[in-house]
């Protein structure tokens, strides 16, 4: 059975959904719950639970905010971690958790490779690159795994923004010189769960650090096109979207200007199954679309 802490986020809800179509039994855990940064009721959480694997879906995301709540940031974002990881070690189990694309600073020309030098810009990717640290520190049976610019169709998230913005105005301004791949939270489930299967099986021992996004790049003017292009089948108009640089969107924290993850490690390592951004974005706007 798998635990997943931060079981009422975006990636959470939909390894909870997803986990009988991968032949898995999963139990999720709230904030509410279980407070990650409190050791004690981490490990009796495990050991009432007796999983036999944890996937810690939990974090602090909030990337501007954290900048002055640094306190809070760190302790859910590295001592969660480090606290999942001790426990899972008690316990003699593996701990797959979720990282991110803000672990570096976003200047590289070309995708970025699990053992590029980490460099982040502010206090989120900063606290998830110590949670990282903490991780391999504690637990040798691990799986991290660094993905980018989450959405679905529940939670806060980019694609729920824009909908709600593009039915308020005819005009938009959106960030063009920021670049990544848009990665459902359908997509990191089944990646996940996918992994999961394989240890379970013991079909690999390939602990380690990976990256999972979904294929292709755009920027987050592109991403909102994308959006914009699919609802006005719905909606019967379009609103535009202007280009513009991040220097004239100016935020508390820095955004890395490139967040292209290489995917190529984690694909040979667990064959996860992998689609173009585009795909994901259909999936998650069909059901939004048709909410309205």
């Amino acid at each position: 059975m798998i635990l997943v802490t931060g079981a009422g986020g975006q990636v959470g809800t939909e390894l909870l959904a997803r986990a009988g179509k991968h032949g898995q039994e999963a139990t999720g855990l709230l904030r509410a719950d279980l407070d990650i940064s409190d050791a004690q009721a981490v490990h009796a959480a495990v050991k009432a639970a007796q999983p036999s694997l944890i996937v810690n879906a939990a974090a602090y995301t909030a990337v501007d905010k954290a900048e002055e709540d640094r306190d809070a940031a760190y302790a859910i974002n590295r001592d969660g971690p480090a606290n999942l990881a001790a426990a899972a070690k008690d316990a003699g189990i593996p701990l797959i958790h979720i990282s991110t694309d803000y672990v570096f600073d976003g200047s590289k020309d070309g995708a970025w490779l699990e053992r590029d030098p980490v460099a982040p810009l502010g206090v989120y990717g900063a606290s998830k690159e110590a949670g990282e640290q903490a991780v391999r520190a504690a637990l040798n049976e691990h799986v991290i795994m660094r993905t980018s610019w989450v959405y679905a169709a529940h939670g806060g998230n980019f694609v729920k923004t824009m909908l709600r913005v593009g039915k308020e105005r005819d005009e938009l301004r959106v960030v063009a010189d920021q670049f990544g791949a848009p990665t459902s939270a359908g997509d990191i489930a089944d990646a996940i769960l996918t992994i999961a299967t394989r240890i379970r099986d013991g079909e690999t021992d390939g602990w380690g650090t990976y990256h999972f996004t979904a294929e292709g790049r755009t920027s987050w003017h592109g991403f909102a096109e994308a959006i914009f292009a699919r609802a006005e089948k719905v909606w019967g108009r379009r609103p535009s979207v202007a280009p513009i640089p991040s220097s004239e969107y100016p935020t508390p924290a820095k955004r890395p200007g490139n967040s292209v993850l290489d995917c190529a490690k984690i694909i040979a390592a667990f064959d996860v199954p992998r689609r173009n951004w585009q795909d994901g974005l259909d999936e998650v706007l069909e059901v939004l679309l048709a909410e309205e």
